[in-house]
């Protein structure tokens, strides 16, 4: 796999968590939601701006991809008294949550970052923590080994692809141009 050149932004990072553990309730986010979260918004804004939007490395799992430095930068908040992390009875099951102790520091985020987030996580939020792994397990997800790094670049498997009038009038332009040629 080819080394990334993105660079990854711990504390544009560290405010992104704590942005969507103030934006979500508790009971709705947990670790599984909240590795997916960070993954569609990076993997959305390098299809928008060609840039992620924390630049953090997302391994490729079993159940989805997980943020690397996910688990550090919660413990980080944590001692920082900014966010709580907790492990909480759900259904026999243990569960994390998270609550935002501390607001988040908003000039690390620009707004439209902010909507991206917000976006990312009213769509995350009305799914069980199941579908939402088996929606992250799309093209950028399958261009990766288990354990391996999933490369940004991938994200641009996930952008539908049109094709236009105009693209249909090119091809047919383009390939009448090269009707008489031979390709030997």
């Amino acid at each position: 796999m080819p080394v990334s050149a993105v660079q990854f932004d711990r504390e544009k990072f560290k405010e992104a968590i704590l942005f969507l553990a103030s934006y979500c309730p508790p009971e709705e986010l947990g670790n599984v939601k909240l590795h997916k979260m960070l993954y569609f918004a990076d993997m959305m804004n390098f299809l928008e701006e060609g840039r992620p939007l924390t630049g953090v490395d997302y391994l490729k799992q079993k159940f989805g991809p997980t943020a690397r430095h996910l688990t550090s930068a919660v413990e980080e908040l944590s001692r920082e008294g900014r966010l709580t992390a907790r492990e909480v009875d759900y259904h026999g099951f243990f569960k994390k949550d998270y609550v935002a102790t501390a607001p988040f520091k908003a000039s690390r985020l620009a707004e439209r970052e902010l909507n991206l987030l917000s976006d990312v996580a009213d769509f995350v939020r009305g799914k069980t923590a199941r579908q939402i792994s088996e929606i992250s397990h799309n093209a950028a997800w399958e261009a990766a080994a288990l354990g391996e790094v999933i490369p940004y670049f991938t994200a641009l498997q996930l952008a539908p692809v049109e094709v236009t009038d105009d693209d249909r009038a090119w091809a047919l332009e383009t390939a009448a141009a090269h009707a008489h040629t031979r390709p030997f």
